[in-house]
Parts: structure tokens; C-alpha cells; sequence
């Protein structure tokens, strides 16, 4: 994937692949919020802050320190935060070093006070928390209005590998805008039904233990035929439940203990929208789709 020298304007609305940043240090349109701490009266040079062309992500991240080549997802009214100078194997990092979140998404870094001096730039010059500090408690955020791809660096240790990217998504479509609109805040969203339409049962395992976030079920979106009978495994330890909306069936209660559950029978063709009660504010939400 190449990155053209586009300005931010021309950035909306096209696709991921083609969304590129500039080279140049723009400055901020009231987006950002200092630090309520006392910043360090050390700044960075002009050297340090000096912005330089990045021919594509993958090389970018290549070197990133943290970076295991899964971005952490977030779904929508999500608040991400990013810890700054978080010590790795790799040496001093952002983490997590890749995010993917929705439009309007206000991202937090949050410094820990390792690794000396550290400063959030945007390669393109979108966003800058200004000069690098080593305190720890210093907070910067910034909210994205616009899809894109937003490569960033610690002005002090950009060379030594403390760089990141927040990569800025719409809502993606199923074909189905309920389901759509229900599953926006639901961080493992990508669009993607599994069809299951062929068998006679199907399963949906609860509180799924991937690398990205336990607060889910997966898959998201699952299709059936009728009389098939869908199955909710929990996987982990909870607590989850499935409640679902506009229809009184769901597990009895919040369950804490691994296997199966809950299970449940579709006779009607529809959609139904289920969500866990203790996580329902994370994104924890699916849907079955009955044809």
C-alpha cells in the first residue's frame, strides 16, 4: 500500500487502502487537549520533531517496538487509550502500538513514565502533544473525525522503533442495517456474516479469548436457516450472559463457568439481536440472522 502526498481533506470517504497521509506539520483545528499536568520545560529540536515521508504501513510498523501485526479493534463510542513508554522486548513502546476505530473516536495516551521523554506526532502532522516529557500521568487525546491512516511516532525514540498507527474505519455492512446499526459498538465487527444455513446446529462461543478482546461473541453475526438449533459456549471464565432484544429467550442469568450454556431453536425467520448484560457497554453484542 503507497502513500501519495494527499492533504487530510481528501482523505474522507475513500477506502482504506487508498487513504494516505501527507509529509508536512500541519497545525491543530481544536481537536486536541494538552495535558492537565504540568509539562516538562524540556522540548524537543527541531530535528526531533522533523517530519519525514512513510512509503507504506507495512514498513512503517515493521520495526514498531510492541507490535505483534494485530491492531486492537474498538468499535464504535469505544474511548481507546494508549499507554506511552510502555516497556517491551523489543524496547520502549506505545501500546497497543495499532488500533482500528470508528469515525469520531476520541484516543487517549496516557504516559507511564518509562523510557525518558516522549512526545505523540502524527507523520502527517495532524495531531502533536507538543513537547516530549518523561512525566508519568501526562494525558493527550485527540478525536478522529475522518477515516484514514494515522502513522504517528515519540519524536525522542522514533528511530529506536516507538511508533504506532490508529486506522480510522467506517462501519461496515452486512446487507442487513439493523443489524449493522446494532453491531457498530461491537469490536470484532468486520461486515462478515457466517453462514451456517447448511446444518442443523451452529455455535457462538462466549467471551471468545483472542488477542485482540475477550468482551465479545464470536462470530458477531451468524446465519441460519429456521429449525436450526444455535448453541452459546462459553469459553474462559465469565461473567457473560445472552439476553435477547424483543424476545424472551436467553440464558438464565449471568454464568461464570466454562461450556455450553444456552441454546435455542429458531423456528421464525428473522433477525435477532442479543447483547452480555455485565458487558453490553463494551460492544459485547451479536446477531442471528433466520432465513
Amino acid at each position: 500500500m503507497n502513500w501519495s502526498p494527499s492533504r487530510r481533506s481528501y482523505i474522507k470517504g475513500t477506502a482504506l487502502a487508498g487513504l494516505l497521509g501527507t509529509t508536512g506539520c500541519l497545525s491543530t483545528t481544536g481537536q486536541t487537549q494538552p495535558s492537565t499536568e504540568t509539562p516538562s520545560t524540556e522540548t524537543a529540536s527541531p530535528t526531533e520533531t522533523e517530519t519525514t515521508p512513510v512509503e507504506s504501513l507495512d514498513a512503517w510498523l515493521a520495526d514498531a517496538n510492541g507490535h505483534d501485526g494485530t491492531p486492537r479493534r474498538f468499535g464504535t463510542g469505544a474511548q481507546p487509550t494508549i499507554s506511552v513508554g510502555e516497556p517491551t522486548d523489543d524496547g520502549i513502546a506505545f501500546d497497543p502500538a495499532v488500533i482500528r476505530v470508528r469515525p469520531m473516536s476520541n484516543v487517549r495516551w496516557d504516559w507511564t513514565g518509562h523510557g525518558g521523554r516522549h512526545n505523540v506526532v502524527a507523520v502527517d502532522g495532524t495531531f502533536d502533544s507538543g513537547r516530549a516529557n518523561a512525566q508519568s500521568g501526562t494525558g493527550y487525546h485527540y478525536i478522529f473525525e475522518e477515516t484514514g491512516v494515522y502513522p504517528f511516532f515519540s519524536a525522542p525514540h522514533r528511530d529506536d522503533g516507538m511508533k504506532g498507527a490508529v486506522l480510522v474505519e467506517a462501519v461496515p455492512s452486512t446487507g442487513y442495517p439493523a443489524v449493522d446499526e446494532w453491531l457498530a459498538s461491537a469490536p470484532n465487527f468486520t461486515g462478515d456474516v457466517v453462514d451456517r444455513t447448511a446444518s442443523d446446529t451452529a455455535t457462538v462461543t462466549v467471551g471468545a479469548p483472542d488477542s485482540e478482546n475477550q468482551f465479545v461473541f464470536s462470530p458477531p453475526v451468524l446465519e441460519v436457516s429456521t429449525e436450526t438449533t444455535v448453541e452459546w459456549e462459553w469459553v474462559g471464565s465469565g461473567p457473560h450472559s445472552v439476553s435477547f432484544e424483543g424476545h424472551e429467550i436467553g440464558s438464565d442469568g449471568v454464568v461464570s463457568t466454562s461450556g455450553v450454556h444456552f441454546t435455542h431453536t429458531f423456528e421464525e425467520p428473522g433477525t435477532y439481536r442479543y447483547h452480555c448484560t455485565p458487558h453490553e457497554s463494551l460492544g459485547m453484542r451479536g446477531a442471528v440472522i433466520v432465513e
